[in-house]
This record gives C-alpha cells, sequence and structure tokens, in this order.
C-alpha cells in the first residue's frame, strides 16, 4: 500500500456514521476469508445502512480508492480481500416483513441466509437456495456470487429467487432494479450501460458468454441470462460486487417441503454414477450429491466417525451418491424415493439404502457433512487448499472430469477429496497441500494449470457456485473466448469506467496472478496476535457471521 494511499485512507469519511478502522490488527482481520488468499486491506468501514454506504462510495470515487464489499467472508476466491477499503456490509442485516401476496421478502445484504429462512418459516415458506454455509452466509453474498448448493438440482441458482436489487453505484448513485421494469435512465452508470446495451446483444456475440451444456454457472459476467431475460438483475446477480454495491434484496419465496426422503447409492464405476445422475434428473430429485472414492478413502481414515452411512458403502465402491425427494406428503414421496432407488439399481448401483424417517435421512447426509471435521484431523503439515474447487463441466462428461482430476492429483503426489454436485456435474476439489516441502508452491500452480486445461478440454466452467474472485479472473482468457472476454470488459467499463468496485475480479489487472499470498505460507509474517487469534476461532468454530471488529474487542 503506498503512502498516499494509506493518507487518504487514514479518516474516515465526513458523515460516515458506522465503524471505521485502519489500525494493524482491524486490517488483519479482514485479511483473510475462506480461501486460500490473504491481502491486507488499507482500512475497514462497516455501514450502518444505505445512506452509509452512498456516503462511502461518494467519498472514495472522489479520490479514486477502491472498494471491496463482503459480508461473512465465506468466499472461496478470494472475491471477498482485497488491497483497498473493506466494506463489511453484515451490519446490514434487517428483514423486513414477509409479503404474502406475492411471496417475497426485502432482506438488507448483510442478512444471514439461515436467518430468512428461519423468518420465512413461520408462513411455512422458504428461501430455497442453499449453499453448504447457509447457516452463516449472507444474501448479500449469494446474490454477488449468484450462490447456489446442493438443491440446485430443483431450484436453481440465487440470481433467479431475486426480484429486485437496491444497489450504489461507482459515484454514489443509488437505484432499485426491477424484474420486469425499464432501467433508470438518470443514473450515469445504468446511462452507460444502454448505451452498450445493443452492442453486447448484437449477432451471435452474446452466445461466447455462456458454456453450451454447463448447467451452472457462476463465471464471467451474466451476459446470456440479460440476454434471455431482458432484466438487468441477471446481470447484477453474480457480479461480485464490481458492478455496484448491492444494499438491498427482494427474495422470491416458496412453500416448505412436506415431507421429505433419502436416497444413498453406491456404484462401483463413474459411468454408472453418471448414468445414475441422468436418473436423478429426470425424476425430479431436489438433491443429487456424489462423494467420490477420494472422499471415502478419507472418511474411512480420517479419525472421525461419519456414522452408520460410511458402513453401507461396499468395498472398492468409486462413487456415492446421496440424494433427496421432495412433496405434499410421506407416502408420495416414498414411492418417490423407491423409484429413484430402482433408477439407481438398474443404473448398476452395487448398493442402495432408503432413508423416509428424519433420523434416517439425518444418517446418510452426516456423511457428507463430515467433510470438515475429517480433513481437520488430517496430518497438521497438510493444508486443505481449495484452489481448484468449483469446476462444472456438461452432465455427460462428469466421469471424465473426476478422473482428469484423480490423475492430475497422482501425477503430481498430492492427496486430495473430490465431492459435489452430481446432478448439475459440479465437483468441489481439496487438494491437501504440504506446505513444510519447498516446492509445495509450484504443486499449487502446477496443479492448478493442470485442471484449468482439463476443465477446458472439456468445455466446462472454472466457477459453478462460488464466483471468479481473485483467484480465478487471471484464468478466464484459458476457458473463455476473446469475445466473451470483450463483453465482460464492456460490461466492467460501462459501469465502473475507473475500476473503483472490486478490481481485479471478473476482469483481471494488468500483471494479476491466480495465487498471490497465501495464508498457509509459512514464510509469510505473521498477523498481529489479536488478529490471529479472531481469524482461527472463525475458522475453527465456523462463526463467520461474527463481526470480526467485534472479535478483536473480545465481543461476539
Amino acid at each position: 500500500m503506498s503512502d498516499s494511499v494509506a493518507r487518504q485512507c487514514h479518516f474516515p469519511p465526513a458523515g460516515f456514521r458506522g465503524a471505521y478502522r485502519d489500525d494493524a490488527s482491524a486490517r488483519a482481520v479482514y485479511s483473510e476469508a475462506a480461501g486460500i488468499g490473504r491481502i491486507v486491506p488499507a482500512a475497514v468501514a462497516v455501514p450502518v445502512d444505505a445512506a452509509d454506504v452512498v456516503t462511502l462510495v461518494r467519498w472514495a470515487s472522489a479520490r479514486s480508492l477502491s472498494l471491496v464489499p463482503r459480508g461473512s467472508g465465506t468466499s472461496m476466491a478470494g472475491g471477498a480481500i482485497g488491497a483497498g477499503v473493506i466494506v463489511d456490509l453484515s451490519r446490514m442485516n434487517d428483514i423486513g416483513e414477509v409479503d404474502l401476496p406475492s411471496l417475497t421478502v426485502w432482506t438488507g445484504p448483510g442478512a444471514l441466509r439461515g436467518a430468512v429462512n428461519s423468518a420465512a418459516g413461520k408462513h411455512g415458506l422458504r428461501f430455497p437456495v442453499d449453499p453448504s454455509s447457509g447457516a452463516y452466509c449472507t444474501v448479500g453474498g449469494m446474490v454477488s456470487t449468484n450462490a447456489a448448493g446442493a438443491r440446485t438440482l430443483r431450484f436453481g441458482a440465487t440470481g433467479q429467487w431475486v426480484s429486485a436489487l437496491d444497489c450504489v453505484f461507482e459515484d454514489g448513485s443509488r437505484a432499485v432494479i426491477t424484474r420486469g421494469d425499464p432501467v433508470a435512465r438518470d443514473v450515469p452508470a445504468l446511462e452507460r450501460f444502454l448505451g452498450v446495451r445493443d452492442e453486447l446483444l448484437a449477432g451471435g456475440r452474446k452466445d461466447s458468454a455462456r458454456h453450451p451444456g454447463v448447467c451452472k454457472e457462476s463465471s464471467g459476467y451474466g451476459v446470456a441470462a440479460f440476454a434471455e431475460s431482458g432484466d438487468l438483475v441477471d446481470l447484477l446477480a453474480g457480479s461480485e460486487g464490481t458492478l455496484a454495491i448491492i444494499v438491498g434484496v427482494r427474495l422470491r419465496l416458496t412453500e416448505l417441503a412436506r415431507a421429505t426422503s433419502g436416497v444413498l447409492a453406491a456404484f462401483s464405476s463413474l459411468d454408472d454414477a453418471v448414468a445414475a445422475a441422468v436418473a436423478a434428473r429426470d425424476s425430479g430429485a431436489v438433491a443429487c450429491e456424489l462423494l467420490d472414492k477420494t472422499f471415502l478413502d478419507v472418511a474411512a481414515t480420517g479419525g472421525v466417525s461419519p456414522g452408520q452411512a460410511l458402513a453401507d458403502v461396499p468395498r472398492g465402491t468409486e462413487a456415492v451418491f446421496l440424494s433427496e425427494v421432495e412433496g405434499e406428503s410421506g407416502e408420495g414421496v416414498a414411492e418417490a424415493a423407491r423409484s429413484l432407488a430402482d433408477a439407481y439399481a438398474r443404473a448398476g448401483a452395487t448398493a442402495v439404502r432408503v432413508a423416509l424417517e428424519p433420523l434416517e435421512q439425518h444418517e446418510i447426509w452426516e456423511l457428507r457433512h463430515a467433510a470438515s471435521p475429517i480433513l481437520a484431523q488430517l496430518d497438521p503439515a497438510l493444508r486443505s487448499m481449495q484452489f481448484i474447487e468449483d469446476g462444472a463441466v456438461p452432465p455427460a462428461l462428469l466421469a471424465d472430469y473426476v478422473r482428469g482430476v484423480r490423475a492430475a492429483l497422482d501425477r503430481r503426489g498430492v492427496r486430495g477429496v473430490i465431492f459435489g454436485h452430481a446432478g448439475d456435474a459440479h465437483m468441489h476439489v481439496n487438494p491437501l497441500i504440504d506446505v513444510s516441502r519447498p516446492d509445495w508452491r509450484d504443486t499449487v500452480n502446477g496443479l492448478l494449470d493442470d485442471i484449468v486445461a482439463i476443465t477446458k478440454s472439456l468445455g466446462g466452467t472454472l466457477a459453478g457456485e462460488h464466483g471468479d474472485g481473485r483467484l480465478r479472473t487471471p484464468l478466464l482468457p484459458k476457458v473463455w473466448s476473446d469475445d466473451a472476454l470483450w463483453l465482460f470488459a464492456v460490461v466492467k467499463s460501462a459501469f465502473d469506467p475507473r475500476g473503483i468496485l472490486n478490481p481485479g475480479v471478473k476482469v483481471p489487472l494488468h500483471g494479476q496472478l491466480p495465487i498471490g499470498d497465501v495464508k498457509y505460507d509459512p514464510a509469510l509474517a505473521p498477523l498481529p496476535d489479536d488478529a490471529r487469534a479472531a481469524l482461527d476461532r472463525v475458522t475453527s468454530e465456523r462463526e463467520y457471521s461474527l463481526l470480526r471488529l467485534a472479535l478483536l474487542d473480545g465481543q461476539d
């Protein structure tokens, strides 16, 4: 950070009512998120409301200072850390009254997905998108990455559940963008966008902004989705705070599931599993999760028991499916679960278990949720590094992708864990890196190159639900065409011509590398003790929803 930037960031904006700090501990406690990166910011601002955000953006715009919006910090790809001023939106966590006629609710960007679901549940409703961090991730963060999760197979990603966004643009202008309404013309950023809209959608150029056959996409900008719907909400969803800062979200809701059942199935070949995933999609299953043999091997030796579910898996199993169906009655979902189990058996499953009762369903899903504690029990020198953790390919090529990842791990001598969403052909990979080895960085960079090449060869995307962040943005030229990259650059320039908002995400900066400082690097200078203790507590206790500044001050 330059001295001039430090001086400009030393004092808060006039009229800013939230917390603002630039001391070493405050900056350090926002230098990390859930991913592998570490970037110490220039300062930290915690606005109390939308007016505070407007004040902050106008101040930063006048000084050409960059702003990095974030919520709970569950970002895996580095989009929630940066060298500018961190804008922690987590205290803007209000949840409005549920509007029953329209089945919608307004929330602040910092509202926790779990809290929104609790509020909706009082009316027999839910916000059905449920990433694994759903208990503590924020709605604003979900919109920003177009988050998805296990039940995307039925309910899709976050963006399609957003009916309106309250946005602050790069000059401090504010506007509500509503589905079905024309774009306002009294906001400079929106005027600039309208000026290039026809060019963006001309000819077949817009078609380059998609990976054909891929079911989930949170890479690049949603130009293709915008071209289909004409709703600017679809372009802003998944934009990772690079086009506007979201200060309010109106979510659509749907009815709670009245009954659910689960199915566990084991397969002795990946090809059989891929065939079975087709049956899951065709049957209307809500979820179809895959645990690869790499996951099962670690679960069997990790020192943490995943319960009865592992005992149901035969030796030699290549993949396990955990599936869920839901419906109007217990009898109906029981029939649907048995039908799905039969389809899995016809596809080659070597073992199938139907779970009709809540306790049985908990048992089979316990295996999936055992991942984090299992990994935490491994050799302390091994760090679970999520730098190839969000790839998605066309469903027919899922087995090729998993085999390719396994082979790449083997070539590099790296143990890894592969799991994810079979119904969407979307996999998460946790390579286990020995940071005590002098060549660990070469291993990480080489493995990243390997998996990017595999993803490109299969026509896949690097980001199915976690966004590009700073990790994947420099890699976009490897998996997107020149036309697509041009579209992304035009969109960014229209909304944020001076690069104030989360620079280095979606559109790479000159010389930007995928992997910079890694928080697990033993050669990195240590963070201040109070910041390190706070960050370790957040990680070990999964307390991402706690305000980092409050942790520094000994508050919860």
